[in-house]
């Protein structure tokens, strides 16, 4: 679970409704029409927008958001380091065996292709191939956030007008004038609230964990290239270092191979 994405949700509804109870009752925030006209007409355009199966997604996306674990880039360059030491002592061959072991698919089919003895140009084409449609659907789900973003403030603005309307044509009455606004300008709360506080900060989640996957899922294609390519594993591990930024760098530590266990161990701090 993504604990800074679920801290952060918690705690902006907090900060508002805190400071929405500090000046006054709650009860005057709560207008179910104005929710209905603001959540449905957003709910409604974006399935306008995509085809059915991806909003039908929508769920699945969110989850990606919250619940996705994080792939360790230190823990994967690991074992491309420890997959060259063994390419290198025992042959591409002694690596098929490891492959099933692999939980990461991406990987799985890099080391499988090089297993099988598919040229490099081969190798690279079919894994950035892939790498290439991973960020489109990954786009695809932030997208939906995005529009739903863009169309909450839309349709608040609407129930606000709708709202005004309903209350000019109420003049005759100046008592009512004052709770009528209270109650159009409700909508254009509501939308405020969905847009800047939901959708559009788990479409910029998803955003960055797609671009994080993506930076993995290349320094992956770089590590099973120079495994198939025979390279000495500390050359592919100084190769895969640049990869981390100063800050890993400083938290994961990539000692040279050692000798005696035919081992390759990372210290994460």
């Amino acid at each position: 679970m993504d604990l800074a994405t679920l801290i952060g949700t918690i705690a902006v509804f907090a900060v508002v409704l805190i400071g929405m109870t500090l000046s006054g009752p709650l009860p005057p925030f709560w207008d179910p029409p104005s929710l209905f006209i603001t959540l449905g007409g957003t709910i409604f355009t974006t399935l306008m927008s995509f085809p059915l199966q991806t909003f039908l997604d929508v769920l699945k996306i969110t989850k990606q958001a919250y619940l996705a674990k994080e792939e360790d880039i230190g823990e994967t360059i690991n074992t491309l380091v420890r997959f060259a030491d063994k390419a290198r002592r025992e042959g591409l061959l002694a690596l098929d065996e490891d492959a099933n072991d692999l939980e990461d698919p991406f990987l799985q089919k890099g080391i499988r292709l090089v297993v099988d003895g598919t040229t490099h140009e081969l190798v690279r084409n079919i894994l950035e191939t892939e790498i290439a449609f991973v960020a489109d659907r990954h786009k695809t789900g932030q997208a939906v956030f995005e529009t739903m973003g863009a169309m909450a403030p839309a349709f608040g603005m609407l129930g606000t007008l709708i709202g005004l309307i309903q209350m000019l044509l109420k003049l005759e009455n100046p008592e009512e004038i004052g709770p009528g606004m209270a109650v159009a300008l409700v909508t254009t709360f509501y939308g405020s609230v969905l847009a800047n506080m939901l959708f559009l900060p788990i479409a910029a989640k998803l955003k960055n964990r797609s671009a994080r996957e993506v930076f993995l899922k290349e320094a992956i294609v770089e590590g099973v290239l120079s495994i198939q390519a025979g390279d000495n594993p500390r050359v592919v591990q100084e190769k895969l270092k640049s990869f981390l930024s100063p800050r890993e760098r400083e938290r994961v530590t990539l000692p040279s191979r050692r000798e005696a266990s035919g081992s390759v161990t990372f210290d994460s701090r």
